[in-house]
């Protein structure tokens, strides 16, 4: 019997080791491949720490700060190196890991009183003291009523409260040194790793901000978000009111069976921030004639539009809706000019001087015919569809370019109503461990993408990157631009999305490379108690996903 086994990397080079030799280790032996440090790895794409020990023969994949991956487990080891350095400095303190917010991770540390900018300097020197000591980070399996004692101890009541929940004889706990945190994915070997780091005083709280993975040795610019962070700030507040803002509490509500008063606040939430935004059109309704609507992928911009329409019907004003999907330059003639793929989420792709021409004759009052795009033939073609508006209607369109200027530079700034909206997640599963607004969506689309588009949750997967880099490039450079900002996201969806979501995930398996982003969500998932839809009303935009929509969606 032998005690080597082979490692096969990448490249497809394959090295022979020592059974037992560390990921670590190994990683050594390749890390002149990686632009930085080496912070994570995947045994048969399976994500382990770089502590684990390898036994038999696999295939190892290290990831970089340069990676999804790698960027999210440092994100991760930098919270709890706050958390070591708040918990030192501020005794009885209490830290809350709120939101994603000008590429950082905006936080609080309730004192008791103002936080001021000395203390979030203090903070960030204790920090770097932290990293400079290069403290191991362990990881340690614990019974379960030991790890509840321990965050007892420490007044961690969200986090005592979900780990009761859990179906388990044991958990993992980090520790480093005399701290200790729980989380529920893969950590560093030290706190070393964690080099480039800045805190930025951001009242009440602070921001959190490193590298992103486009440039993993730099901090991003900073860029202010001012109405993006009123928002969130809103939403927060307001699940901290009805008393569920961690997924233990909502949890609480389903195991008393008062989970459908959950469900009618946060949709009564939303008709009321729809019937506001509907007001504020009917108060500027002399100037205001182009409502623009945009969001990333998954937001629900297409409910939201409908709903949005019944509520300018109850204030007396009639609206039409315009697809920008049905100007779009025909496949032929985009191939003729590139010779590379085409990118179908730039506005190039959009034939802008016919959209604008019909925009100003359709608010001049005339009639327009518009074209209809053929997504079979990839080819725009005119069938008779011809529209007209009255003096006392408004345009709607809907679409991911809606506060790019260059869409409707036709129109005069003051006649526009730009709204943003995107799903801005204000449950948390603890005070440490925030739920990314991206997983919201990306659950929302693979549901939605196996109900009504022929699209497993694999493909859906596969193609959520390319998703997401038209959102940083189309969407999010413009959402301060946005008069009016709209959440989408419900409190409860987790736990529908929960029962149709996980087992479409399930099938992937360990031979595809996103098999770890697939257990990633169904263990994120499995964090919610399931409920069913039976409450969930017939023009909730949750419905644009789940199905059985008054608005006939999918």
């Amino acid at each position: 019997m032998t005690d080597r086994i082979k490692v096969c990397f990448r490249d497809r080079q394959c090295r022979e080791y020592d059974k037992g030799t560390s990921l670590l280790n190994i990683s050594k032996d390749v890390a002149n491949q990686y632009t930085s440090p080496i912070i994570a790895a995947k045994i048969n794409n399976n994500i382990k720490d770089l502590n684990f020990e390898v036994y038999s023969d696999c295939t190892v994949d290290f990831f970089d700060l340069s990676t999804e991956l790698g960027n999210k487990v440092y994100q991760r080891n930098l919270i709890f190196i706050l958390v070591l350095a708040a918990r030192e400095l501020f005794k009885g303190a209490k830290l809350t890991v709120e939101h994603s917010l000008s590429k950082g991770i905006y936080c609080e540390l309730h004192l008791g009183r103002d936080l001021t900018e000395q203390d979030v300097a203090n903070l960030e020197k204790r920090m770097r003291e932290i990293v400079e000591e290069n403290q191991p980070i362990v990881k340690k399996t614990l019974p379960l009523d030991e790890a509840v004692t321990l965050f007892e101890a420490v007044g961690e009541t969200a986090k005592v409260k979900l780990l009761k929940q859990l179906n388990r004889e044991k958990v993992s706990i980090y520790f480093c040194g005399d701290g200790y945190d729980y989380f529920y994915r893969t950590m560093v070997p030290s706190t070393g790793y964690i080099q480039l780091f800045e805190l930025k005083f951001f009242s009440p709280g602070f921001i959190l901000r490193f590298p992103v993975k486009e440039d993993p040795h730099n901090l991003p610019r900073f860029v202010a978000m001012p109405k993006l962070a009123r928002v969130f700030l809103e939403s927060e507040r307001w699940a901290e009111i009805i008393e569920c803002d961690y997924i233990g509490t909502l949890n609480e509500y389903i195991k008393r069976g008062e989970i459908n008063n959950i469900v009618r606040i946060a949709e009564g939430f939303h008709e009321k921030k729809i019937a506001q935004i509907a007001d504020y059109i009917y108060d500027y309704r002399d100037r205001i004639r182009l409502i623009l609507i945009a969001g990333p992928s998954s937001s629900g911009k297409t409910t939201f539009t409908k709903r949005l329409a019944v509520q300018l019907r109850v204030n007396g004003l009639k609206s039409v809706n315009l697809s920008i999907d049905d100007y779009f330059i025909d496949r032929e003639h985009l191939r003729s000019k590139e010779e590379e793929e085409i990118d179908l989420e730039s506005l190039d792709i959009v034939d802008l001087d016919l959209f604008n021409d019909h925009l100003s004759r359709l608010l001049k009052g005339e009639e327009v015919e518009i074209p209809h795009f053929d997504f079979t033939i990839g080819r725009r073609k005119f069938i008779g569809n011809r529209i007209r508006m009255n003096s006392d209607q408004l345009l709607i369109i809907e679409g991911i370019h809606g506060l790019n200027d260059r869409l409707t530079e036709a129109v005069p700034r003051e006649q526009k109503a730009k709204i943003y909206i995107n799903a801005l997640t204000q449950i948390s599963i603890d005070q440490h461990n925030r739920i990314p607004t991206t997983d919201t969506r990306l659950i929302r689309r693979i549901v939605r993408d196996n109900q009504f588009r022929s699209n497993n949750a694999l493909s859906t997967l596969r193609g959520w990157a390319s998703v997401r880099r038209g959102e940083e490039g189309n969407i999010y450079p413009y959402s301060e631009q946005a008069d009016i900002m709209f959440n989408s996201a419900l409190l409860y969806e987790m736990a529908v999305l929960r029962t149709y979501a996980t087992p479409l995930l399930e099938v992937i398996g360990p031979e595809n490379e996103e098999y770890s982003e697939a257990r990633r969500l169904i263990r994120l998932l499995s964090f919610f108690m399931p409920v069913t839809d039976a409450e969930i009303p017939l023009n909730s935009i949750l419905r644009e996903f789940i199905g059985k929509s008054c608005f006939y969606i999918g």
